[in-house]
This record gives C-alpha cells, structure tokens and sequence, in this order.
C-alpha cells in the first residue's frame, strides 16, 4: 500500500511538474513575443525620435524647404559650393557692370553759364568753352497718350452710294485701351505678381485712370491666346536640346492642391499645370518629356525614371542637402565621407575626373557598403501591410546605390550639370505669386499663367525687353514667330 501511495504521489507531482513546465513554455512564448514586438516599437520610436528631430532641426541649406522657411533665424549666407583658390571677391572676369553711363545725345540740355566775374566783367559766348558734363536720368511725369480716330462718310455725288472710313485693326469701341497699356497690365499681373487691385491702384496714381479689373483680365486671356504659337516654338526647342531640366510644384487652384510642372533649357522655359504631380501628369499630352531624348536633370522624382527612353541626371544639391541632414541629425560617419567624395568630384578637372573614372566609382562603391551597413536594416512593423519601415538614411543610401549612373552623370558627360537650379529657378516665381495672391481662383487661370511666365522666362534667357515682346505680342508677332 505505502508503495502504491508513493507512487501515485510521484504521479501527481509529475503531472503538476508537467503542467508548469508547459505553462513556462507558453508564458516564455508570450514574452518573447511581446519583447519582440517592444523590441520594433522601440526601435520605430527611436527612428520617429530621429525623424521629429531631424524635422526640428531643418531648413534651407540641409532640407529642401525654401530659405523663406528659415524665419528669423537665418544662417549666414555661404556659398552653395566652395570658389576656385584663383577666384576673387566682387564682378568677376567678363562681367557686365549695370553702372549709368553717359549718353551722346541727351534729351535735354541745360547750359550752366558763370555769372558777372567779379571784376565786373560780363562774359559773352565766344569767350566760355566747356569744363564738364553731368547727366541726370529722370523719369518724365507718366501720363497716357490719347489717340482719337475720327471716322468720316460721305454721300457720292456721282453714283449715290455712302462711304464710310474705317479705323485701325484692333480699334472696336468708343473708348478703349492700347496694346502698350494692355501689355504692362500683365506683365505687372503675372511677371511682377501684382493683384489686380495693386495694378488698378498702380494706374490710378501714375495715370489718373483706375483700370478695371474685367480688361486686366481679357488682356491676360488675349496675350495667352496669342502666344499658342510661342509656345510650341519653345516646346520644340526644348526637345532638340541636349541637356533639360525638369520639376514641379505645387500650387492652390480653387481651394485644391494640384501642381506647375516645368521643362526647361538655358534658353527656353515651358510651364503647364495639372492635377497630378506623377507620371499621370509627366506622360500627359501637356508634358514634352515623352518626345524628349536627351539628359533630363531632375530632384529623383520616381515618375521620371518611368521615362526609359533618355537618360537620368540626379540633381547633386539634392544629395547634399540630404547628407547635410544625417551629418548634423545623426552624426552619420558615412554621409559626412560621401559629401567630401561628392564635392571632390565636383571640384575635379573634367579631363582628370575621365581618367580617373574607375577609381571613382569604386570608391563610389565602397562609401555606399559603408553607408548600407552603418544605416539600420527596414523595420517590417507586424500586422501592417505595405513595405517596411525604412529611415531617410536607409532611402538615400538605396537610392544612391540603385542610381549610381544619375547621380555620377554629371562626372563624365561635360553637358551635364551638377545641380538642378536651372529648373528650380523657373518654377520660384510661382511661390511668390501664391504669397501674395494667396492661390489661383480657376484652373484657367493657373493655365494663362503658366504660359504667360514661361514666355517672359524665354524673352529674358534671350536678353530680349520683356516688356517690347508683349507689346508686339499683342500686335500678333514677337521674336519668337517673326
């Protein structure tokens, strides 16, 4: 008996020991999976914390917010890359000075005559010869030139028949204004971003004549409409060009977001708005990027790359802006050696850049592995479809692996720029515009900008009077259409 009762009582506790045994097993389960999952949330809290501080910590010159962004706090103004040791301060070598000069024939002349000498000799013409010229330039009281066309008839004295005069192409109503008047309403509205009540302000205090609002606006309709041509002629020139420029931003159209797109050259500006910032906008009817075959420089926007057909530029600002950012956020060893290796290559002769090429792009190569390494593996958050979570340091480094060719075209093709401001310079304007107007009332609107600017953008590349182009605009010809 006293054996049969052991035994049970090892029974019982064997099974007890069992039960706690898969107890342990369970619970240890449950805890490693949830230190697993506090291991990701830590870890995705850790690369918010960086990301917020990051946030905190940008601006202009590590970010691509723009320096109106800074506030009040403003950095030093510094080169964007560093000077040549042989360059100097001030105009360089060729430059053009905007200094007054002197004219050989002045609108007005004023003689400057001595008085009575004071010996009490008055002095005639033939003996005074001239000392010195000074010219003031001056504005002349504005004012606007009426022209009146006065219309005739007459009954024939032979035949019975009445003749009547006809006025000047153009000349529709009793009262109107010219084309020059026309002209200046919209290159203050588009070009100089005034608002229409600026520009009737404007009129009033110069001419005594508030114009209205209704005929800046048909004017700003009429020049649009006679610059269809214009714009064509510069959309076929962009496309034969060998190096272009592209980039978009985006802009309020009746109360919704959409964007102003840009393909541009050093000579020629073409803008068009649309809805979409993506391919659906770039592959449009609007855009010229689908004819185009030549280098497009761009910011590594995803949707250009879907463009197989021409080859891929990346913007060189860009990258460093973003290595600025991990240098100063992060303290990344490896972005503060690529920004050095980048603006080594930039600084570097063209011809010593070609026959140092292979050497270039293994060191490419091995800042790259640094940088895969040292930036953490992409965080696959449980229970969330999509992609896994990667930091801005994991982005740039796969992106300068996966773009090695864009990001190194400017090295050995000597068309090829370093950066994109070319195209960042054209699209600016359109920033002001929203600041002072706050967005566009009709998609219309945004469209008779778009090609309004980009023609005044293409006169000024072609050091041509904007203002004289939109005059003979109006007239229906400008440089551009003969």
């Amino acid at each position: 008996m006293d054996r049969d009762k052991t035994i049970q009582i090892l029974m019982r506790q064997l099974e007890e020991q069992n039960r706690r045994i898969i107890w342990l097993e369970k619970d240890n389960k449950a805890l490693r999976s949830e230190n697993a999952l506090l291991k990701t949330e830590n870890a995705l809290l850790k690369a918010e914390n960086v990301e917020l501080k990051a946030r905190l910590n940008s601006d202009s010159h590590n970010s691509n917010k723009p320096p109106s962004s800074d506030g009040y706090k403003k950095r030093s103004i510094k080169p964007a890359f560093s000077k040549s040791k042989n360059s100097s301060h001030g105009g360089q070598k060729g430059h053009e000075g905007k200094t007054l000069r002197q004219v050989e024939l002045p609108d007005k002349t004023e003689f400057c005559i001595p008085g009575i000498c004071s010996c009490g000799h008055g002095f005639t013409k033939e003996e005074l010869e001239l000392a010195e010229r000074r010219q003031v330039f001056e504005l002349p009281p504005p004012r606007l030139e009426i022209t009146e066309y006065q219309i005739f008839k007459g009954r024939c004295p032979v035949c019975g028949q009445e003749q009547k005069g006809t006025a000047p192409q153009g000349v529709n109503a009793p009262v109107q204004y010219g084309n020059n008047a026309k002209a200046l309403a919209v290159l203050l509205n588009v070009h100089y971003r005034l608002p229409y009540k600026k520009i009737q302000g404007l009129f009033n205090e110069l001419f005594g004549y508030p114009i209205n609002e209704s005929t800046i606006c048909q004017s700003g309709k009429r020049c649009y409409e006679n610059l269809e041509e214009s714009e064509q002629v510069i959309k076929s020139k962009i496309v034969g060009q060998k190096v272009a420029h592209a980039d978009e931003t985006g802009v309020r159209i009746a109360g919704t977001l959409q964007w102003l797109h840009t393909a541009t050259s050093p000579l020629y500006t073409y803008l068009f708005v649309h809805e979409k910032r993506g391919t659906g906008a770039i592959q449009s009817n609007k855009s010229i990027l689908t004819h185009y075959f030549g280098w497009l420089v761009h910011d590594c926007w995803g949707s250009y790359f879907k463009l197989e057909h021409l080859k891929h530029a990346i913007c060189g600002a860009h990258i460093l802006r973003e290595l600025e950012s991990l240098i100063e956020n992060q303290q990344s060893k490896w972005a503060k050696v690529f920004k050095l290796f980048l603006l080594s290559v930039y600084n570097m002769p063209f011809e010593e850049r070609v026959k140092r090429k292979e050497l270039i792009e293994s060191r490419y190569d091995r800042i790259c592995s640094l940088g895969e390494r040292a930036e953490p593996p992409p965080i696959k958050i449980p229970g969330r479809k999509g992609r896994s979570k990667r930091t801005k340091g994991r982005n740039l480094v796969e992106r300068l692996i996966s773009k090695k060719e864009a990001v190194l075209a400017f090295a050995f093709n000597p068309e090829v720029p370093f950066t994109n401001n070319l195209a960042e310079r054209d699209i600016r304007p359109v920033k002001v515009k929203q600041k002072v107007s706050n967005c566009f009332r009709t998609f219309k609107g945004a469209e008779i900008y778009a090609r309004i600017e980009g023609f005044i953008s293409t006169a000024r590349k072609n050091q041509r009077n904007v203002f004289s182009e939109l005059c003979t605009t109006f007239e229906g010809h400008n440089f551009l259409t003969g």
